[in-house]
């Protein structure tokens, strides 16, 4: 980041004093861009002024410092503009340290005292030009546990974030045995900034950060428990953490600290938002990994990155941006307790079956603003005075939005009652800024005529003041063109001379020997009066005292608005409850969603399953719905071939997708469905590479199914397409088998499988795994033509079709029919084989170098003929690792 020029000291005695003052600022901030306010103006000197200039598009002009000609660069923006432009350094990753005048220039002697006042990083920006209404603006802080000396379940990592925003503030630890899971929580999070401590670079977390996150580092001081402990404590007023569930989780407390801390150097104000700190565990929820997120597109296309395409894009119907918040958390976290699943399912049945009523609720959400950021602007002293009509208007729909709630054309609506029961309306809110705020007040405070008339005497009493001088002002014109019979006379203002009666020189005759003679200018003069001057005086210094009683008004009103901020946010968060249940009912309704059926259970079975973003974006076309049954004990694993362009990529995501709707608690787009709860959703699908990290497409996929074999478990659900298609036939056909084959045998997986493949000499497995089945694409072949009709049928493929899509796909005529020449000539040589094959049995040595081998021994002890034969498979694939092994 920039520096100040190292040529100029500080200690030159050549400098200018203004220039002292800005270089023993920038000292202090030197890793940011220092915003130096002079008068109208934030500039900017030496590289951050090159940098503002090239960043911001602005000339770059110069200013002398001192004796010698001295001359160093300077770029500035207007003060009115600053969010806009502080928005464009923030979204470009920069930090910036905003310095404002602390004295007033009128009436300072010397040098005007500055001091910065504010640190802005892409994490504690609450400004709305700068955030999405419907995303957090999540700051993340992860501190590393690195003593190595203990044991692997040990605690490795502590992990907090906040939306300053919402005053959203929350801690887990992830432990050294859950492999995995701190990435795909900041994946989750999604940070636009991440905390570390320096001595995170002995550790290899992640090759580089994620995108679009800017990384700042703390001295490693700042994550030392006892100093965020006490950071924590001193901010809450507490003496111990017990009571926000952190007093013995050590990490979690380091990386909440870290954050109290930095804060306290960068937004000091946003403390007071944050009163609450709330531990998590990631293992109540189902994990998604990067991958995973990606390839179910859940907030974006991978394509393109829009949301338009995505899942969110098909569910948000809802009518507020904290609900729309809301719903983005659920579908990253989707819940694994069947309670709180079968509640929220509830309440979407009640909305369901209440048409009426659910379009009069959303009708009048739509009037309802962002609860939550405008009470936390108000509280941070950013608001606007139409930020508190926003407050006001929207917690005066709240007893109508409780109405709507609580009533309903059909009964019973518990569930919506609850969320009622949480509802606040707020009276005393709406009823002061009724009181105190102008209908149509401007947008800054600086000009006065904020505050209404009746709300303060003291203001009320100033106001009158300066009544009789105003009207004296504004009929002098007409009184003195009466009193002189100079008609051309003119009253004006400026913020140089004040008031002035200007003459045109044709009329210098006629003008009264008691004006006093102020401006010349090329056609006329410009006078002003002792009286005139008197009654300048009242006016302006009213004026003056006015604005500054407004100003003093409108911060204590803000001051007792925040006070109730609790009872703002809980009102929030019910609202956000119940925008986002409506909104997933409205899309039930209109897209023919169905509850589905949740339990416990080894099962996986949807009847008529269709994908909800394909169906929403096609609604010209059909769409084939398929059904799919799956089992742990019976139906593991299917293997699904055929075509490409024949539909099995959509039914692969269909199906996950419609896990996951229905494990946030939403309908699903089937006939009916019964899932037995998933913790985790592995997806292997597509080619991806990372050409910045050296990876290669196939690497990627190894890695990608590597993560997936070891972190599934009996309850996932793994979703794999075309596994070992970017390598050499043979070595793809061998990684396939054996990923199955592991799949199917390991005692600790035997998770719920959709196997998509072009290897027809997988569907052999069928006869020898018993918990796999074959199915495929169905395809008509008439008169030479091939149709694909989507549907997913039993029993195995024999052919691709490649030929056929590429012909589809437009490659030239020349092209496709020498490729049915080569594949005829290859069918006769026996290149390509669809026979039935026996099952290899793979002969390992269970002794060597004449020592006795457990496995051995063990397979001696086995009672063959009391254990079932999925058992003997198991104990078979046990027996195997283990002498491979040598243990």
């Amino acid at each position: 980041m920039s520096t100040p020029d190292q040529s100029v000291r500080e200690d030159d005695s050549s400098l200018t004093p203004f220039r002292r003052q800005y270089l023993q600022l920038k000292r202090r901030f030197n890793d940011a861009i220092l915003l130096f306010r002079m008068g109208d103006f934030y500039e900017t000197f030496d590289d951050d002024a090159r940098i503002l200039s090239a960043e911001l598009d602005i000339v770059l002009t110069g200013r002398d410092i001192g004796k010698g000609g001295n001359r160093i660069p300077m770029a500035g923006v207007p003060h009115h503009s600053l969010d806009s432009h502080l928005a464009k350094l923030v979204k470009r990753g920069y930090r910036i340290a905003v310095c404002e005048q602390l004295t007033d220039p009128k009436t300072s002697k010397g040098l005007v005292e500055r001091d910065v006042t504010r640190i802005v990083t892409p994490g504690t920006v609450i400004e709305p030009s700068m955030l999405d209404e419907k995303r957090n603006n999540f700051l993340v802080a992860v501190v590393p546990h690195l003593n190595r000396g203990h044991s692997g379940s040990e605690p490795s990592y502590g992990l907090a974030y906040v939306d300053v925003s919402t005053g959203e503030f929350a801690a887990t630890e992830i432990r050294r045995d859950e492999s995995g899971v701190l990435l795909r929580e900041i994946e989750r999070l999604a940070p636009v900034e991440l905390l570390v401590p320096n001595e995170w670079g002995e550790l290899q977390f992640f090759p580089e950060p994620p995108r679009d996150t800017r990384v700042s580092r703390l001295d490693d001081w700042k994550t030392d428990l006892t100093v965020t402990r006490e950071a924590l404590c001193h901010h809450f007023d507490v003496a111990s953490l017990e009571g926000y569930g952190c007093e013995h989780l050590p990490l979690a407390t380091r990386a909440a600290g870290a954050i109290v801390q930095y804060l306290g150097e960068t937004r000091k104000v946003a403390l007071g938002q944050l009163v609450e700190l709330r531990i998590y565990q990631t293992g109540a929820y189902m994990l998604l990994d990067t991958a995973t997120r990606r390839n179910l597109e859940l907030s974006e296309t991978s394509r393109s990155g829009s949301v338009r395409g995505s899942l969110v894009w098909v569910l948000d119907r809802t009518k507020t941006s904290n609900g729309g918040r809301l719903l983005r958390a659920w579908l990253n976290q989707p819940l694994l307790d069947l309670a709180s699943l079968r509640e929220r399912l509830d309440t979407v049945t009640e909305f369901v079956a209440d048409a009426s009523g659910r379009a009069r609720l959303r009708d009048l959400l739509g009037r309802v603003r962002d609860l939550e950021r405008l009470i936390n602007r108000i509280g941070q002293g950013a608001a606007t005075p139409r930020d508190l009509l926003a407050l006001r208007a929207s917690l005066s729909a709240i007893p109508q939005v409780v109405d709507a709630l609580a009533t309903g054309d059909r009964e019973p609506a518990e569930r919506r009652q609850e969320i009622a029961r949480g509802l606040d309306e707020c009276a005393e809110i709406v009823e002061l800024v009724e009181a105190a705020i102008v209908e149509d007040p401007p947008t800054t405070l600086s000009d006065g005529g904020v505050i209404k008339a009746g709300f303060s005497s003291d203001l009320d009493d100033l106001r009158n003041s300066t009544e009789h001088a105003r009207l004296w002002i504004e009929n002098l014109e007409t009184s003195e063109r009466e009193r002189t019979g100079i008609r051309g006379l003119r009253v004006g203002y400026n913020r140089v001379f004040g008031y002035y009666l200007e003459i045109s020189n044709a009329n210098r005759d006629l003008v009264p020997e008691t004006y006093i003679r102020k401006q010349t200018l090329v056609n006329a003069e410009r006078y002003v009066t002792p009286e005139l001057k008197e009654y300048e005086a009242i006016v302006l210094n009213a004026k003056e005292r006015i604005v500054e009683t407004e100003l003093a008004l409108f911060r204590q009103t803000c001051a007792q608005i925040a006070a109730e901020r609790g009872r703002v946010l809980r009102t929030a968060q019910a609202i956000a409850r119940a925008d986002v249940l409506a909104s997933l009912a409205e899309v039930a309704v209109q897209n023919n969603f169905v509850r589905p059926e949740l339990d416990e259970g080894p099962e996986l079975r949807i009847t008529g399953g269709r994908h909800p973003v394909v169906e929403e974006t096609r609604r010209d076309v059909p769409f084939t719905p398929n059904d799919v049954a799956l089992s742990t004990e019976d139906a593991q694993i299917i293997l699904l071939t055929g075509p490409n362009m024949a539909g099995k990529s959509t039914f692969l995501r269909q199906v996950a997708l419609i896990v996951l709707l229905a494990q946030i608690g939403s309908y699903v787009p089937a006939d009916s469905a019964r899932i037995g709860l998933v913790d985790r959703i592995f997806t292997r699908v597509g080619a991806q590479d990372d050409l910045n990290a050296g990876q290669s497409t196939f690497l990627v996929e190894m890695l990608e199914t590597a993560n997936l074999l070891t972190q599934s478990t009996r309850r996932s659900l793994l979703i794999l397409d075309e596994v070992g298609r970017g390598t050499s036939t043979y070595d793809g056909l061998a990684i396939a088998q054996a990923i199955v084959e592991y799949i199917h045998n390991h005692p600790r997986l035997g998770a719920r499988t959709l196997f998509a493949t072009h290897y027809h000499e997988l569907t052999d497995l069928a006869n020898v795994l018993p918990r796999t089945r074959n199915f495929r694409m169905d395809v008509r072949e008439e008169d030479g033509e091939v149709h694909f009709l989507h549907r997913v049928v039993p029993g195995a493929a024999d052919r691709s079709y490649g030929i056929h899509v590429g012909r589809l796909a437009g490659l030239p005529r020349a092209v496709t029919r020498r490729a049915e020449e080569i594949l005829r000539d290859l069918e006769k040589k026996g290149v390509r084989t669809t026979r039935k094959r026996e099952p290899e049995i793979e002969v390992i040595q269970l002794s060597w170098l004449g020592e006795p081998n457990p496995a051995l021994e063990e397979l001696k002890a086995l009672d063959v003929l009391a254990i079932t034969p999925i058992e003997a498979v198991a104990k078979l694939f046990e027996l195997q690792t283990k002498a491979r092994d040598g243990s």
